[in-house]
């Protein structure tokens, strides 16, 4: 049986990075294991689970999101024993999905705040993950999460403005002007490491844009920003 899976391959790092920042800036502990595959089976639910508000193939799409909706709320049952208030942040996320859920029923998938409602739902992960060893939150797992949302907000603009925008001029500018503001906001806010892990953005943003490259490339180089992303916020982390 062929896996029913998403094609928004950008989604997948999102699912990574918020979550295993997260537990880095708390402490990882076995748990985290059940509760990522369980929030990746959970992830793997919604992707059928919105398809079901376009009112098409229903039968299909209700089946895919109980194949994975079942074994994700069996894993998840897990890091909830240990810490139950953890579901303060599945609840969070509800009001996300909704949004999600409407973009999908209107067949606006692509729109920005479908897209915005989605970071801000994978970020809420990590914290989540930062709060399950001690059920609090720290100020590094606070700024895993800003730098999360603008990171990915980051690499939306500029996705956009190499496939949709991309005759789009004044998409153009809010994309330099947001990439070039947050690095330097944030090393006015005395964060030097974390201003440094938004630099290869910046430089992308602006050396890459009107290049002629295939979805698939800027995807690689995409997994590979994201890459120095982590690694740059572990050092920020740990310093």
């Amino acid at each position: 049986m062929k896996l029913f899976m998403p094609k928004q391959h950008g989604a997948w790092a999102m699912l990574f990075l918020p979550f295993w920042l997260g537990a880095a800036a708390s402490d990882i502990i076995w748990s985290h294991i059940p509760f990522f595959l369980g929030w990746i089976l959970l992830y793997l639910a919604t992707y059928p689970g919105l398809l079901l508000f376009k009112r098409k193939r229903m039968a299909l799409y209700a089946k895919w999101t109980a194949i994975y909706l079942v074994p994700a709320i069996l894993l998840l049952i897990i890091p909830l024993l240990e810490r139950p208030s953890i579901i303060i942040f599945g609840l969070l996320m509800v009001p996300f999905f909704i949004i999600n859920a409407f973009y999908s029923f209107k067949n606006r998938d692509r729109a920005l705040g479908n897209d915005f409602s989605a970071i801000c739902a994978f970020s809420i992960a990590g914290l989540a993950s930062s709060c399950l060893p001690q059920g609090g939150i720290s100020q590094m797992a606070w700024t895993v999460f800003a730098a999360s949302i603008l990171f990915f907000a980051g690499s939306t603009f500029y996705v956009k403005s190499m496939i949709r925008e991309k005759k789009n001029s004044s998409f153009k500018w809010i994309s330099w002007i947001f990439h070039t503001a947050v690095p330097i906001l944030w090393l006015l806010a005395g964060g030097w490491i974390v201003s440094a892990a938004f630099l290869p953005s910046l430089f992308r943003s602006i050396a890459f844009y009107g290049k002629s490259f295939t979805p698939k490339k800027i995807g690689v180089y995409e997994i590979a920003n994201a890459s120095i992303f982590f690694f740059m916020l572990l050092l920020a982390i740990h310093t």
